[in-house]
């Protein structure tokens, strides 16, 4: 059994212990859980406090929902989904907000030298860097990037987060990383300075 297998099964464990009755099991969850989805919404938005907000109602949304849950082996994909869908009503709520910030984000980086000392500050500047090429991504194609290189699911379990067919979900991935691509070129950025990752 891969940890895959083994961490459905503690999530699947703990979602049936709290709907017994067991609170603790549902803290458990979030303990698990709490710094993917921050990861998660933190590339989305490139915000921290867009990030810990999208990952505190994920969590009372899942809270609320988890009898809904058909599947309880599937919490994985399932907490996923929430989060993803209270980032695009983010989206939508602070459209016009968000979409001035991402303008600003569009400068090109100014790019100097450091010495490996530095490697602290190469690892935050490349994060920032990584960060504002994302938000130049159409939403649909940066979720499909951001879960598969940095969240490491699977097509199969994208597709389902998504309920989009898998090789929609390859699409996207394929014109995400290729836009990704052109931008770091244009930024004259060699994908060697996100290896920090």
């Amino acid at each position: 059994m891969d940890s895959g297998q083994a961490n459905n099964m503690e999530d699947a464990q703990l979602v049936q212990d709290f709907r017994g009755g067991d609170q603790q099991a549902f803290n458990k969850l979030v303990l698990r859980w709490q710094n993917r989805i921050h990861h998660f919404a933190y590339r989305y938005f490139a915000s921290s406090d867009d990030a810990a907000e999208i990952t505190q109602k994920t969590f009372i949304k899942a809270y609320h929902k988890l009898d809904t849950l058909n599947d309880v082996n599937k919490f994985g994909s399932w907490i996923y989904r929430i989060a993803n869908n209270l980032c695009l009503d983010e989206l939508k709520r602070a459209g016009r907000k968000k979409a001035t910030s991402y303008e600003a984000l569009k400068t090109a980086p100014q790019t100097k030298t450091a010495s490996p000392a530095d490697g602290a500050v190469l690892r935050n500047e490349a994060l920032v860097l990584l960060h504002k090429a994302l938000l130049q991504l159409p939403v649909d194609q940066r979720v499909v990037v951001i879960m598969k290189e940095y969240e490491g699911l699977t097509f199969r379990e994208i597709a389902e987060i998504l309920d989009e067919p898998i090789n929609t979900v390859k699409s996207r991935l394929y014109y995400g990383l290729s836009a990704l691509k052109k931008t770091f070129d244009s930024w004259n950025i060699n994908k060697e300075v996100f290896d920090y990752e």
